[in-house]
């Protein structure tokens, strides 16, 4: 009986949040993990290139994005720009900044869009940030190691991920995740000294901001997310407000 409640409180937990973006999307601390130097991706250009062709011996400032996003991703790279012109870090010389794509559904033309979009607002990066595209097999293989998860919705046409900058060593390893929308200007000094020294696993603050169905207008989810928080929460009451009932019934009826 009791195996029984417990699979339909399960039954009632799926049911009310097919899609759980917080479970889905997460980062899981991989200090030092090596991610393919050499493995083929797509610049906004259209060309083959490779992180370690893109890096040319730097740290790698490493975002993963949607370049055609309706939510956070363009905020977060206006974060990191922030940052460094208040870090004074050159993205030329101190770093290889790159816009990651993680839809392998989306083409050049969207990397180019996102590019232009973000140096009109910031003309300092202008030829100085990278954006790439790959395939499924190849984004995975690099935010794999990273602990980098995400996940598709198709309820809404959605890719659920954190908001967050990977700093890699020059020839690879995860030195530290910058969390957030817009690292401080201090800890993204402190982070490519570390990278730049072969140093992994610093210290960070860690705060998971995701970038899904957000208004960055409002500064909140938006109705789905709304949703599916308030369905979860009434899934769980009702399945143990069934629990209570079940247990009941089966309580010894004491005689006098």
């Amino acid at each position: 009986m009791r195996r029984a409640v417990l699979l339909l409180m399960a039954a009632l937990l799926i049911a009310a949040a097919p899609f759980d973006p917080f479970g889905a999307a997460r980062i899981e601390e991989h200090p030092g993990a090596q991610v393919p130097m050499s493995l083929a991706l797509t610049d906004e250009a259209g060309a083959s290139t490779t992180l370690a062709r893109l890096g040319r011996g730097r740290p790698l400032l490493l975002v993963p994005v949607l370049h055609d996003c309706p939510n956070l991703c363009g905020v977060t790279l206006d974060g990191l720009a922030a940052a460094m012109r208040q870090a004074r870090v050159d993205s030329g010389r101190d770093a290889a900044v790159i816009a990651f794509g993680i839809d392998p559904r989306e083409t050049p033309a969207d990397a180019r869009g996102d590019l232009a979009r973000l140096t009109g607002r910031h003309p300092e990066l202008a030829g100085r940030i990278h954006a790439t595209i790959a395939s499924d097999a190849a984004v995975h293989a690099i935010t794999g190691p990273l602990g980098y998860h995400f996940a598709y919705d198709p309820r809404i046409g959605q890719v659920a991920h954190a908001a967050a900058t990977a700093v890699l060593t020059a020839d690879g390893r995860l030195s530290r995740w910058l969390y957030g929308l817009a690292p401080e200007p201090a800890d993204l000094t402190a982070a490519l000294a570390e990278a730049r020294a072969g140093r992994t696993g610093g210290w960070t603050r860690r705060l998971i901001l995701l970038c899904y169905h957000y208004d960055p207008a409002t500064g909140r989810y938006g109705v789905a997310i709304d949703w599916l928080l308030r369905a979860g929460g009434l899934a769980v009451v009702v399945a143990l407000m069934l629990f209570i009932v079940l247990a009941r019934r089966r309580e010894p009826v004491t005689r006098c």
